[in-house]
Parts: C-alpha cells; structure tokens; sequence
C-alpha cells in the first residue's frame, strides 16, 4: 500500500500545488495559460520528438499492443459518442465533443509520470509508441467525425484537406512527426542542439503538471452529473479493461500490459476540452470530466495498479 502511495501521490500533489497556488491567488490565471502553452506547444513535443527520434522501432512498435489500447480508446469514443446522442438526447456536435472526452486519455501529463514511478524508465517504451500515435490517431478521428456531421455537404476533397490542415497545426503532431523523420534517417543532431532538447524535455512534466493543477481550478463541475458520470466510467474503467483484456489474450509482455492498461486507465485529458473548446460545443461537460476524471483517477490507478503484475 505504502508503495503504490508513493508512485501515485507525487503526481497529484504536484497537480495540487498548481490547484492551489492558483485558487489562492498566487499565481494567475494569464500565467496559467502561458505556462500551458509553453508546455504543450513547446516542452512536450520537444519530450515526444526526443523520446521517438531514439525509439527503437523494431522493437516498440508492437501491433498487437497498439491494436490493444486503440480499440479501447475507439469503442469509449463510439461509446459516449451515441450514448450522448441516444441516451441523453444530445446534438450531434456535442456528442462527438463528449465522445471524445471518452476517446483521449492523459496519455502524456498522468500516464508516463504514473507508469515511471510505478515501474521504472525503462517500462516507457511502450508507452511512447502509443503516444507517437495518440494525437494523431485521437484528433484525425474527432476531427474526421465532427466535420462530417458539421458540413455534410462538404466535398470529399475538401474534408480532407480540412482534416490535414487541423493536424498541421498541432505542435504535438510536428514534434512527432520530427522524431520519425530523425529516427528513421539516422540523423545525429549537433552536441549543443540535443543538450538544449533535453532541457526542454527535462521542463516538460513537471510544468505540465503543474499547470494542469492550475487550468482544473477553472472547470467547476455543474449540472450534466449523470452523462459526466457516463463518459468517467468509460474512461477510467472500460477503456483500460478492454486493454487488459486483449493484451492477455494476445500473451504481450508484462511491461506491454503495463503500458497498455496504465495509459488506457489515465483520466481525460486536457486535449478533451480543448477539442470541445475548438468548436465550441460540449465545453462543461468536457471540462467537468476532466476535473472529476483526474481526482477519481487516484483511486482507479491504485486498483490498476494491484491487478497488474
């Protein structure tokens, strides 16, 4: 017990400290919002391009794993998406918003700092090839789905190139993309330029954790208890079952399985809320699961914790 307190509270409590210094007034919310963007248009791609331009490819790139955690993230996602429209009686651009509330875990701010503590920096490999796809995979989705309920009308052509142009534009897809391209050339990056890299990488965590306590201050929970409480079972306890699931069905490694259940059972993430804030449609119930998501989150983690080996 007092192990698993050690690898999960050091994560929230420097989430708390951030909740805290902003609900007291110490710092801002204008230095919340330009830490966060330092953190995810900076320091975070610069940790996702570092982490894959030295990813061994042949050996993390495990299809079976990849097929394990995304067909957990796509059925929360198909999941809170129809049970917002048909259960809850939802439009349908605020269902896709929620569905993908049910599709995005933290993969990045909860789930690497969580599955390193619990089982060390050599247990991130798999966890750094499901995120080299998570953006990408996650956005092209919600994305694809939201304009064509949006624009019905709207040429193939021109949805695809809608699409492309939405995930250009995420620095979290650039700084993917940059890993692959160095990775994949056998580019050797100058001395001066990778000491400068892992500063930022060095940086990105702990900011962004502590950021992310901040931006929660801001997302009060109000009505829309019971769809809330929907989308969080998906997140937290579906997502990362069908993980586990197939992951032992496939006979993965035990650090696949890790990898797999511990970032499927991450709560949602920031991404949530900023898709919905993108098109202005399903913010509260966005922001709300966010909140509640990451506090439950402390509870789910310890138990997944005691299931995994």
């Amino acid at each position: 017990m007092q192990d698993l307190l050690n690898v999960v509270l050091p994560v929230f409590i420097v989430i708390g400290f951030g909740y805290l210094a902003v609900w007291r007034g110490y710092f801002t919310d204008a230095n919340v919002d330009g830490l966060m963007k330092y953190t995810q248009n900076f320091a975070i791609p610069c940790l996702l391009f570092s982490a894959i331009s030295k990813l061994d490819l042949s050996q993390s790139f495990d299809l079976k794993l990849l097929f394990s955690f995304y067909t957990g993230a796509t059925t929360g996602f198909l999941l809170a998406m129809l049970g917002a429209r048909y259960l809850f009686n939802r439009p349908w651009e605020d269902s896709v918003a929620i569905g993908f509330v049910g599709l995005f875990s933290n993969s990045l701010l909860l789930g690497l700092p969580i599955t390193e503590r619990a089982f060390g920096h050599e247990a991130l490999a798999g966890n750094y090839a499901i995120i080299s796809v998570h953006s990408p995979f996650c956005y092209m989705l919600g994305i694809t789905v939201m304009e064509i309920v949006r624009a019905r009308s709207k040429s193939p052509i021109a949805l695809a190139t809608q699409v492309a142009r939405s995930m250009f534009r995420n620095a979290l897809v650039l700084g993917l993309i940059l890993g692959f391209i160095v990775n994949l050339t056998g580019t050797t990056l100058p001395g001066p330029l990778s000491a400068g890299v892992d500063l930022m990488v060095r940086s990105a965590l702990p900011a962004a954790l502590f950021g992310l306590g901040g931006v929660l201050v801001r997302y009060r929970p109000e009505g829309d208890t019971k769809i809330i409480a929907y989308v969080i079972v998906i997140s937290l306890i579906i997502h990362p079952l069908i993980a586990w699931t197939l992951t032992r069905g496939f006979d993965l490694s035990v650090a696949s399985q890790r990898s797999a259940v511990m970032t499927a059972a991450m709560a949602p993430g920031i991404n949530a809320y900023v898709f919905a804030n993108m098109y202005g449609v399903g913010r509260r119930v966005a922001a709300s699961s966010v909140l509640v998501g990451t506090a439950l989150c402390i509870l789910t983690v310890w138990v997944w914790l005691q299931i995994l080996p």
